[in-house]
């Protein structure tokens, strides 16, 4: 069994980060292992939060897996609260980088347009330095020109743009970029992928809901990585992860209360793992 390692926080009620991350790629059939950075009593979409930071547990749980030699198929990053923990981050891909595996970043930064609360230019210029040392990152649209420094396009932007964001972004050194939330219509929304080694872009589209709803970039990123511990091409994962998406959403749909609490990814999982047997087989 391939194993994980994710480094981000835990939510203790709301669906998000690890709480998101140890379910669905468990179900996937691949073991996760987790570097806590915060222990939040709910997410940060509730009115109140208890918060605590665990930026000085990262270096001690670190060395103790480096003492006892246990080694990782894959690092996915997801939220990151501080500049502290983006370089404390950038050790770990470091310390843990094989030949064989795979480093994923997921900048969880901003949004429509803007930086989460307490984020500024400097954290995304640092978020950028991780994803240097990534071997796939998955920005959204927004945490991608933050990560690139340039004004927000907006909206009504066309597939030579975000060909040029994904190139851009591949130039800061990740070789394999994936735009997240791109839509190019009102009835679809996807992915546009870049693949720099092999200069080949790749874009999968789906139903796009009149909805939007918390956390489902930590659904999306943690079904992907799943995916591919389970050796699905790159490709193929992201269409795994984008419907996987879309099926949590439609499941939500009719629970009026889930905007800010999460996706309904549970009733979800039954058909994603089908899909991983069927295509693993």
């Amino acid at each position: 069994m391939k194993r994980v390692l994710s480094v981000q926080d835990i939510t203790c009620v709301g669906k998000c980060s690890l709480t998101v991350a140890l379910p669905v790629i468990s179900a996937m059939g691949v073991e996760l292992s987790v570097i806590p950075t915060a222990l939040l009593s709910c997410h940060t979409a509730f009115s109140d939060f208890t918060f605590c930071d665990l930026s000085d547990q990262i270096t001690p749980i670190t060395e103790m897996l480096k003492c006892q030699h246990i080694g990782f198929d894959a690092v996915y990053t997801g939220y990151l609260g501080s500049v502290k923990q983006i370089e404390l981050v950038k050790k770990i891909a470091d310390d843990f980088r094989t030949e064989k595996n795979c480093i994923v970043v997921d900048p969880a930064m901003a949004d429509f347009g803007r930086l989460y609360k307490g984020f500024n230019q400097p954290f995304a210029d640092c978020m950028a330095e991780l994803c240097t040392k990534a071997d796939i990152i998955l920005p959204n649209i927004t945490e991608a020109c933050y990560l690139l420094n340039i004004p927000y396009i907006g909206e009504n932007y066309t597939r030579s743009d975000i060909q040029q964001i994904l190139i851009k972004l591949s130039e800061q050194g990740c070789p394999y970029c994936v735009l997240t939330g791109v839509s190019f219509s009102q009835d679809t929304l996807g992915i546009m992928a870049y693949d720099r080694l092999n200069h080949r872009f790749f874009e999968y589209y789906s139903e796009k809901l009149p909805e939007s709803f918390h956390g489902t970039g930590d659904v999306f990123a943690s079904a992907f990585v799943g995916a591919l511990m389970r050796d699905i091409s790159r490709e193929n994962a992201l269409q795994i992860a984008v419907d996987f998406t879309l099926d949590c959403i439609r499941a939500t749909l009719d629970n009026p209360h889930s905007r800010w609490y999460g996706v309904d990814f549970e009733t979800a999982l039954p058909d994603l793992i089908r899909r991983i047997r069927k295509i693993s087989t």
